[in-house]
């Protein structure tokens, strides 16, 4: 018994390696040009069993790196420049979208996010979140991420 169970437990490890190892590879960085760089350790968006998920975005000029200057409406336009961004980058776009948060700073911004955000999920809007941060990077006013199909 003991001659049969060594073999079988390196056949699992070896398995649960080869396993490890198929699941990284299933598992793609997105990266884009068009859309801000990460400001920290994190990608713009992975590719994994069909979705894409795409990290938080803020309203930053791509060109630049900076947080635009504006209210709610054009920072939320910005963010959702950057998202169709990201998105095209990974061979999706915002019709695909499945999933999103919605950070505001001031949840009293929610009417005005909003109405720009409708513009842009008109039909067959995915679900959502939304909640008030208590800080967001760079000061920002809004932050959203995104999940979608591939």
């Amino acid at each position: 018994m003991k001659k049969l169970l060594i073999p079988l437990i390196v056949l699992a490890l070896f398995t649960s390696v080869g396993l490890a190892q198929e699941q990284k590879a299933n598992r793609e960085v997105v990266l884009t040009k068009d859309a801000p760089q990460p400001i920290g350790p994190y990608s713009q968006a992975i590719k994994a069993g069909g979705f894409v998920f795409a990290s938080g975005q803020i309203a930053l000029d791509p060109a630049t790196g900076k947080l635009i200057d504006g209210d709610i409406k054009a920072q939320t336009e910005r963010v959702l420049k950057n998202l169709s961004a990201v998105l095209a980058g990974a061979g999706s776009s915002m019709d695909r979208v499945v999933k999103t948060t919605v950070f505001l700073k001031n949840i009293s911004d929610f009417p005005a996010m909003n109405e720009v955000y409708g513009k842009t999920f008109t039909n067959a809007p995915p679900s959502r979140t939304t909640v008030q941060a208590a800080g967001l990077p760079k000061d920002a006013l809004l932050e959203i991420d995104v999940v979608a199909l591939q």
